[in-house]
């Protein structure tokens, strides 16, 4: 049991290095190819590592025809929508800005939750939703809040970022109905086909395979990175954790995440380390905090 629990701590560190490294390496791969190509080729090389995945596990199952339309509506919106407002985000937003705005996602799964499912929100947790704004506030615009009065708010790709987030906490209760049927490694094999075929349409009336010559050695090792580690691996890597530790163990290493960006950022695309980057990432890790902290009965 503890040889088990030490190989999931293990699982889990390493998908949250691969995934806060994501954005620096979409950051590399854009520099010489658009983003529906990066989108593309990542999750077409995520595809083949998570259909091996099953073959080898043998949950291979073909999906139910009632749940086509439903698999095809998450793979756009988890795959196609939310992965072309990252990478077109990140032509202009900094890897570090990114990964401390995706933080924010749990903050929009209370908000979700109230909105939709009438979910009631305590006063800390209302207090974690102004703070986590604040801190998103600091990071965009570099510490300078009179830009809020100039009516300039970041770059376009930050903002395209900051749709990203509240998109993926649709994307995660949407999934939910889909874990209740399929097991996790299946269902997003096939949420990632869905949304990986909608991106072959973009793919093939836009750029087409014509501008993949355009990526040199660095261009395709990221790439690799993204496919194999980020949309292959990371999701094995979580999904199996987490059949062996307690979500709030395996959820607290998310928080990691971006502080991995930070770094890999500065050391590999020279990104500054700015003291409102660093000050307004505490205030939206506190205020996600203060979202996830669960009222005791």
């Amino acid at each position: 049991m503890e040889h088990r629990k030490t190989i999931a701590y293990f699982e889990v560190l390493l998908a949250v290095v691969a995934w806060g490294g994501s954005f620096v390496a979409t950051k590399i791969a854009l520099q010489q190819v658009s983003p529906v190509t990066v989108v593309w080729l990542r999750f077409g090389i995520g595809l083949v590592i998570l259909g091996l995945a099953v073959l080898l596990r043998r949950q291979f199952a073909p999906p139910r025809r009632k749940d086509l339309a439903y698999l095809a509506l998450v793979g756009f919106i988890g795959i196609t929508f939310h992965q072309w407002l990252q990478s077109t985000g990140l032509q202009t937003a900094q890897a570090t800005t990114t990964a401390w705005i995706v933080a924010t996602t749990p903050v929009f799964m209370a908000l979700l939750g109230w909105l939709v499912l009438r979910e009631k929100l305590v006063w800390w947790q209302m207090l974690g939703i102004g703070l986590a704004t604040l801190g998103v506030l600091m990071v965009v615009t570099q510490g300078d809040l009179q830009q809020l009065r100039r009516g300039q708010i970041g770059t376009w790709g930050d903002l395209l970022i900051l749709i990203s987030a509240p998109n993926w906490a649709v994307f995660s209760v949407l999934s939910r109905r889909g874990l209740r049927t399929y097991p996790a490694t299946l269902l997003i094999f096939y949420v990632m086909g869905f949304g990986w075929l909608f991106t072959s349409i973009l793919f093939f009336s836009g750029p087409g395979l014509d501008q993949i010559t355009q990526l040199n050695r660095v261009g395709w090792a990221a790439i690799v990175f993204l496919g194999v580690a980020c949309s292959g691996l990371a999701y094995l890597f979580w999904y199996d954790a987490l059949d062996n530790l307690p979500i709030a163990q395996a959820g607290s290493f998310v928080y990691l995440e971006p502080f991995i960006t930070v770094l890999l950022a500065a050391i590999l695309l020279n990104e500054p380390l700015l003291w409102s980057s660093l000050a307004g990432g505490g205030m939206i890790l506190v205020g996600v905090t203060l979202v996830q902290k669960v009222r005791k009965r």
